[in-house]
């Protein structure tokens, strides 16, 4: 072989061996960042910092969260001691003067913390004042902890309350705490609130490969909290999700025997398109959304699943929903901002747009991801009053025009 040859041969082998290796770390990328999106994390660091404590107020270090309008949490002392925070009364550079709302555990102190985007933490009992009662919910994966709170038995509701709960659905990572905001609302209007916990939740049951299925897997969690609710008296059922768990909801509906006893659906700032969710997150985390995209088909691929841990291949085009419009049946209340730094809005509006004799949507500006409530609690509730008055109604009229209703 010339000389020639052999140089050319070189690097013709050089070139192949780099490819290959692109290719290796291209994949592993790609891996990763799916295996990231159905890995539950369990710990989480603390990301806030207490400055200053007043007796009504209190100094934050000024961050991305700490400077939003609303009402929040703050944990302290590793989750053991709590305050709730109000109006931003100051902002100077690096700091944020609030309003102290109020001390659930411990004493407030200098120090780092947690934010709370819930605002409250505990139990319906314990943070709310809400009766309550700690009840398993028997599913396939083994026993879901739940909180069930009983509609107050002097309420003067109309009928179509006293027979419906409401089945309330947190997102991916967090807890039944998200659900606390809405309990007093849903309480006062009459209904009996039952909040599960689902597969891979820190309280809750593992699955065996100890994945998130992204609503492919926990619907079936959560439909059989409405199987508890309806064999416990419940006539129909009012389903509330926020982020991932306005997709375990709408896969619920549309997959579920029961979902005919479903009567409305409102959803915070929910996932109606994980393609338009994870090229963003891709984006957010400078992984180039070609490779994302790779990331994500192998979570639908009956080999590539295995290299992301997953028990079953997961079909996110099941769960694009402005792709599947016409197929809704239910009344569906949005509630989402455009300010939304996690779960973009735009499916939230494009599915409006493509359904609007079915969708309610109620666009905001301020909000931060699934804060809706906590930026402005009145609006938030009296649009889910609204909506749940009218349909729940509407509801009730149709179960006494069939035969036996």
């Amino acid at each position: 072989m010339s000389g020639r040859r052999r140089a050319l041969v070189v690097a013709a082998a050089g070139t192949g061996a780099t490819v290959a290796a692109g290719a290796v770390a291209g994949t592993a990328v790609a891996t990763a960042f799916a295996r990231a999106v159905v890995t539950p994390a369990r710990d989480k660091p603390d990301d806030v910092e207490v400055l200053q404590v007043g007796p009504r107020r209190v100094v934050l270090a000024a961050t991305a969260d700490t400077v939003v309008p609303g009402r929040y949490g703050v944990w302290t002392d590793g989750g053991r001691g709590h305050f709730r925070v109000g109006e931003v009364l100051e902002t100077t550079g690096e700091r944020v003067t609030r309003e102290l709302l109020g001390v659930d555990a411990g004493t407030p102190q200098p120090g780092s913390g947690r934010w709370n985007q819930y605002c409250y933490a505990g139990t319906p009992s314990s943070a709310l004042g809400l009766a309550h009662e700690d009840v398993l919910v028997r599913s396939e994966v083994g026993d879901l902890p739940c909180w069930r709170v009983p509609a107050p038995a002097d309420h003067p509701a109309q009928p179509e309350a006293r027979d419906t709960w409401a089945v309330l659905v947190h997102g991916r990572g967090a807890t039944r705490e998200e659900a606390l905001r809405a309990l007093p609302l849903l309480h006062g209007l009459g209904l009996t609130c039952l909040v599960p916990s689902y597969r891979n939740d820190a309280d809750g049951p593992a699955s065996p490969a100890h994945r998130y299925g992204l609503g492919e897997t926990e619907w079936r969690d959560v439909e059989a909290a409405c199987r508890y609710a309806l064999d416990r008296g419940a006539r129909r059922l009012v389903l509330v999700g926020w982020s991932m768990g306005g997709a375990i909801v709408l896969q619920l509906v549309a997959r579920s025997e029961l979902a005919d006893r479903v009567a409305a659906v409102v959803l915070d700032g929910p996932v109606l398109d994980w393609y338009d969710v994870l090229d963003h997150q891709a984006r957010r985390n400078r992984v180039p959304v070609g490779l994302g995209r790779f990331g994500l088909a192998l979570l639908g691929h009956p080999l590539g699943r295995r290299l992301v841990g997953l028990e079953q291949p997961v079909d996110l085009r099941r769960m694009d929903w402005v792709g599947r419009a016409q197929e809704l049946r239910l009344p569906l209340l949005l509630l989402h901002s455009d300010a939304d730094d996690y779960v973009p809005p735009g499916p939230s509006a494009r599915l409006a747009e493509a359904r609007p004799d079915l969708v309610t949507f109620v666009r905001s500006g301020t909000a931060r991801h699934t804060k809706e409530w906590n930026v402005d609690p009145d609006g938030w509730e009296d649009a889910v009053r609204r909506f749940l008055s009218t349909h729940l109604e509407r509801a009730a009229d149709g179960d006494r025009g069939r035969p036996g209703g």
